[in-house]
């Protein structure tokens, strides 16, 4: 048998895409309001007629990183691939993190792209590269952005009555304006459903924790990033005296961050997002460490169209700690430029084909009209 990291496969040239996708209406989170998708598409092409797709969702305020520096920082990246052998997915990813430290955002796209093309050349669907199987159920939750209690909780009414099972909702106000915004959603739809909370590290500690016991009998799964992640190592102290379980999410980049949280034990979850990590392998790492350490994990997004969140979903498929999902990204767009992928059904279900790779792609209308660049 031929050994595949000895394989005569060699990357010929990378293209670099632009994607800007306008929002159905536009996002509020703590950290500001986001009207489009500002997302890179990176395709590797090989001298085998194969090639992997990536995509990335640059969030400035959370990666320092935007869809212009993602696009300059991208060629350079591209021209240390040109000639070498894709299946090397280590040694590749490796020369990407010696050439530039830290944008996991832009390196994401690469990671996928390669890890998309070495299941096509397997034949294998990705979740089956990665040693999992299209056994989970998988149901995405839907996401309440930030608004008045009227218009929150009418906008979580109108998710429970299209059948999504599990709603997240964002916070990040005074103590007494979250629990009216909780409250109302809670009369809108009912105890029933669950309420998951997101502070996008919008609260200080004494406020974090004067909300989440305030927010107690409301029934919240748990919280997401309640302080700024520079004062993770109040994250322990923070959960021994909450009533709402705490979740790591702008704390916990890649696997380094999750072995400190790990050790400090200041979390009970980890939200695991690939262009946060900076791709599938790290991601696979932070898995690795919270299986462990005994956390449960949840995915999340932020605003990768099908394509990005069908690679999540493969990924999600070869980790069974992973037990909460945050898919919806691709459900706010206005438009869906992807061919192939996830299928969301009733109730949020996530269904993912068997198709080799990630099993998706852009049409190529879509890419042609796009600002581009080829490196070869």
């Amino acid at each position: 048998m031929t050994n595949p990291l000895h394989s005569s496969l060699k990357i010929t040239r990378v293209a670099i895409y632009k994607m800007t996708i306008p929002l159905k209406s536009p996002f509020v989170i703590s950290l500001g309001a986001i009207t489009h998708a500002e997302n890179i598409a990176i395709k590797i092409h090989t001298n085998q007629n194969i090639y992997g797709i990536g995509e990335c969702s640059p969030f400035p305020t959370i990666h320092g990183e935007t869809q212009e520096t993602n696009f300059a920082v991208a060629q350079p990246l591209s021209r240390l691939l040109i000639g070498k052998n894709p299946l090397a997915i280590g040694d590749r990813l490796d020369e990407l993190d010696r050439a530039i430290a830290f944008n996991p955002c832009i390196k994401s796209a690469f990671d996928m792209a390669l890890y998309d093309l070495a299941a096509k050349h397997c034949q294998l669907p990705l979740y089956a590269f990665l040693g999992g199987s299209n056994e989970k159920v998988i149901h995405t939750d839907m996401t309440v952005g930030l608004g008045s209690a009227h218009e929150m909780a009418t906008e979580a009414l109108s998710f429970v009555q299209h059948g999504f099972r599990d709603i997240k909702v964002k916070l990040g106000g005074s103590t007494e304006e979250d629990v009216e915004r909780i409250s109302a959603i809670r009369t809108a739809i009912g105890d029933d459903i669950p309420l998951r909370i997101d502070a996008n590290q919008a609260w200080t500690e004494t406020i974090a924790r004067a909300t989440l016991k305030a927010l107690a009998p409301f029934g919240i799964e748990h919280c997401e990033a309640p302080i700024p992640r520079w004062n993770a190592h109040r994250l322990a102290s923070l959960k021994n005296d909450s009533p709402i379980p705490l979740m790591a999410d702008e704390a916990l980049f890649d696997h380094h961050d999750a072995q400190r949280l790990a050790h400090w034990h200041a979390v009970d979850y980890f939200n695991i997002k690939l262009t946060k990590s900076g791709g599938i392998r790290n991601a696979l790492r932070i898995a690795a460490i919270a299986e462990g350490a005994g956390i449960y994990s949840q995915v999340g997004c932020f605003s990768e169209t099908r394509l990005g969140i069908s690679a999540l979903a493969h990924f999600v498929l070869a980790c069974s700690n992973i037990i909460h999902y945050d898919m919806d990204s691709p459900l706010m767009h206005a438009e869906d430029p992807v061919q192939g992928g996830i299928v969301y059904g009733e109730q949020g279900i996530v269904n993912v084909p068997d198709d080799i790779g990630i099993g998706a792609d852009f049409t190529p209308d879509y890419l042609a009209q796009l600002e581009q660049e080829t490196i070869q």
